[in-house]
């Protein structure tokens, strides 16, 4: 791989961010889009001709963006509804620029490019790991803490979720099944290890849709990318039932997010058409407050160290975010929004059958997509540029070599054989 390459900018995001993501995980937005950029300067330079971002996943995700924007008209926030979401479509073109810039390089390339994946994810996840056993040693010496605050662990969650969505790509090295697999299996072993159950289900869940994808190259993103879109036009749906299910059982943190959820489906029924407008989750009517005890008796909360704890001033019935990505989509952007975005979650499933390693891509859909219905905010650009990186590279990543056919006996050629 030469310094000019389209890809070389790729494969240094791809060595740096895992462990740059567990020192700041904010650092992850300049990390990926700067590599996505000069990806693109590097093909420029090449050719003399910009590489045009293409395809309907590019064109879904930067309508959606789009449509945000457009929500500025009746938000809350204009100003921001209006600048986030022409950040989201910006950042749709230019991942879709960077993947088209990277479509044609070399099998050489990419090989490199996928190693430098794996020295990335040895790095992050050996950093992470020695920062979760040390007591976050390592982050609290980079901020200069030296008392490590016991919300510093929370820090670890963000860097879990991304190398949990990169980590299916290592599915695509060009290396034996035993050393690929010994990876594979190691990195989803620490991040099982770290804080963040989000993260232990995205990243196994992502290496069982990878294997399952090797087995049906084409039937099982299909199936990843229609189940997602209907997850998306059916939650506000599924969380309706909450109320009747046995939720007041589940501990208290799980418990709250039942709460926000419950409370998201009520404002969803308000406008559910074109939702109250993008960001709108952060300052939607009521969402400041706690639980009423309405919600609570709905839930049939009736612990009363529960109820004192439901009752401080710093838990809200919807702190920034629903935690849940099609909710969010729901609320701000309505049932416009929501068509777009699982349009799009279909098209990144058929999408995921024509690279030239669709397992990689598939798991790698599939731990995205578990991180967005459970934990951070949609528009996050630290994940969301996470997202456009992994995205990018899933374009070039080798594919995995099939077994060559068997030749068949020769025999000797008749009057109605194919060479007369």
């Amino acid at each position: 791989m030469t310094l000019t390459s389209p890809a070389f900018p790729l494969a240094v995001a791809l060595i740096v961010a895992p462990f740059v993501v567990v020192l700041q995980s904010k650092a992850m937005a300049p990390v990926g889009l700067v590599a996505l950029a000069f990806a693109v300067i590097a093909h420029l330079r090449a050719t003399r001709s910009l590489p045009w971002p293409r395809g309907p996943v590019v064109a879904a995700a930067a309508a959606l963006g789009l449509w945000a924007a457009v929500s500025a008209l009746w938000a809350i926030e204009p100003g921001r509804a209006i600048g986030t979401g022409l950040s989201m479509a910006a950042m749709a073109l230019l991942a879709g620029s960077a993947a088209t810039a990277v479509r044609d390089i070399d099998d050489a390339t990419r090989r490199r490019l996928v190693l430098a994946l794996a020295i990335g994810l040895v790095l992050g996840l050996s950093a992470a790991a020695i920062d979760a056993l040390t007591g976050n040693a390592i982050r609290a010496g980079v901020r200069g803490l030296r008392d490590v605050p016991a919300t510093l662990v929370f820090g670890l969650k963000p860097a879990a979720s991304v190398m949990a969505l990169l980590l299916p790509l290592a599915v695509a090295l060009p290396w034996p099944f035993l050393p690929r697999a010994l990876l594979l299996l190691a990195g989803a072993a620490v991040l099982v290890a770290l804080p963040g159950d989000t993260a232990k289900i995205a990243a196994v869940l992502g290496l069982v849709v990878a294997g399952a994808t090797a087995l049906a190259p084409r039937l099982v993103p299909r199936l990843l990318g229609a189940g997602i879109a209907a997850t998306i036009l059916v939650m506000p749906l599924l969380v309706a039932a909450i109320p009747t299910l046995p939720v007041e059982r589940l501990p208290g943190s799980a418990l709250h997010r039942m709460l926000i959820w419950d409370f998201t489906a009520e404002r969803i029924a308000e406008r559910p058409l074109l939702g109250w407008g993008m960001e709108a989750s952060r300052t939607v009517p009521g969402g400041r407050d706690n639980p009423s005890p309405e919600a609570l008796a709905r839930m049939r909360v009736t612990d009363p160290a529960l109820l004192r704890w439901f009752a401080e001033p710093h838990i809200n019935i919807l702190p920034l975010h629903p935690h849940n990505g099609a909710l969010q989509v729901w609320l701000e952007l309505g049932a416009v929004g929501a068509l777009i975005a699982a349009a799009l979650a279909w098209l990144l499933g058929v999408a995921a059958t024509r690279v030239p390693c669709s397992p990689a891509a598939a798991g790698a859909l599939a731990s995205a997509a578990v991180t967005a219905m459970l934990s951070f905010g949609a528009w996050q650009a630290w994940w969301v540029a996470a997202m456009m990186l992994a995205a990018a590279v899933c374009v070039a990543l080798p594919g995995r070599a099939l077994p060559s056919p068997r030749p068949l006996p020769q025999r000797a050629e008749g009057p109605f054989e194919p060479g007369n």
